[in-house]
């Protein structure tokens, strides 16, 4: 697939004072993802704070209506379903690059539709899926989980490949497969946190299984069964990691460091909690900021040989 240079996001001013604002968002909100993001060439850097500023919007949106779930949620059914249909609906024009709004995400995200070949259907996707997080929810199975993996994280996975760029429409498919693993990583790091909010992501056949609860999980009340359950679900995540590797060498050479530096963080912070499944019930594991300064600067160094 050949790539547009997205002059636009650099010769004209007002869009790239939304992508300045769409920057902003990213640096001080995207936590692992910054890292990455940072190291794509211009002007797919900006495109990509453009989508992680959409990205940003639709997760506060819904974590702002959760939060307020907690105290009424009657009064709030309908303002969350308004919101959010009004979100898609800008959403739908943007991405036809016929937004007037002047908010700042929608100028560029328009500007980035009009240059790169985004599929609207993921956008649609993550959107059905911050719905479905609107109420409280219990995942029953894997595949019922896979495809929550494929609603808010291998559509991420699809959108940043049309923007870097592939030859093989394989790659698309493989993306599928890395979005669903840094998700997997996501749901063991949050889990505790998830289940305080009624979301139990992890299935509950394998709750079944090992005969416990979310409740044992999150206060490791029953050590052997909650470390046999992690492991599982752990494995699974690798095998995702595995699957997907193929994909690195599909995207356009100059978007590979990036890609590298976004998985390396999301695959060690799965071996992190791989080395003690028992601390996701102490603490929200997390890499330290110098470890993914180092990932960063060793993405750049690959960058440079390429």
């Amino acid at each position: 697939m050949s790539l547009i240079a997205l002059s636009s996001l650099q010769s004209d001013a007002q869009i790239r004072a939304a992508i300045a604002v769409c920057r902003e968002i990213t640096r001080t909100r995207a936590g692992n993802f910054y890292w990455g993001l940072r190291l794509t060439p211009e002007p797919r850097r900006s495109a990509m704070y453009a989508i992680y500023a959409w990205m940003r919007e639709a997760d506060d949106i819904v974590d702002g209506q959760v939060i307020g779930a907690q105290s009424d949620a009657n009064s709030r059914a309908n303002s969350d379903v308004s919101d959010i249909h009004a979100f898609r609906s800008a959403t739908v024009d943007a991405l036809a690059g016929r937004s007037l709004s002047d908010k700042p995400l929608w100028r560029a995200l328009s500007a980035v539709a009009r240059e790169y070949p985004l599929d609207a259907n993921d956008f649609h996707l993550m959107i059905d899926g911050q719905i479905a997080d609107l109420q409280p929810r219990r995942i029953a199975d894997w595949n019922e989980l896979r495809a929550y993996c494929c609603q808010v994280a291998s559509t991420v996975g699809t959108v940043c490949v049309r923007v870097w760029g592939y030859e093989d429409p394989l790659a698309l498919e493989l993306a599928v497969d890395r979005g669903i693993a840094f998700q997997l990583t996501n749901v063991l790091r949050d889990v505790v946190e998830d289940v305080g909010l009624g979301r139990v992501y992890l299935p509950q056949e394998e709750f079944d299984r090992f005969g416990i609860t979310p409740e044992d999980l999150c206060a490791w009340s029953k050590p052997a069964q909650c470390e046999q359950l992690m492991r599982a679900m752990i494995d699974r995540a690798r095998e995702h990691f595995v699957r997907s590797r193929p994909l690195d060498a599909m995207i356009d050479p100059m978007c590979r460091p990036t890609l590298w530096a976004l998985t390396e963080i999301y695959r060690e912070l799965l071996e992190r909690i791989a080395r003690d499944p028992s601390q996701i019930s102490r603490k929200r594991v997390s890499l330290p900021t110098l470890r993914k300064v180092m990932i960063a600067l060793r993405a750049r160094g690959m960058g440079r040989k390429s």
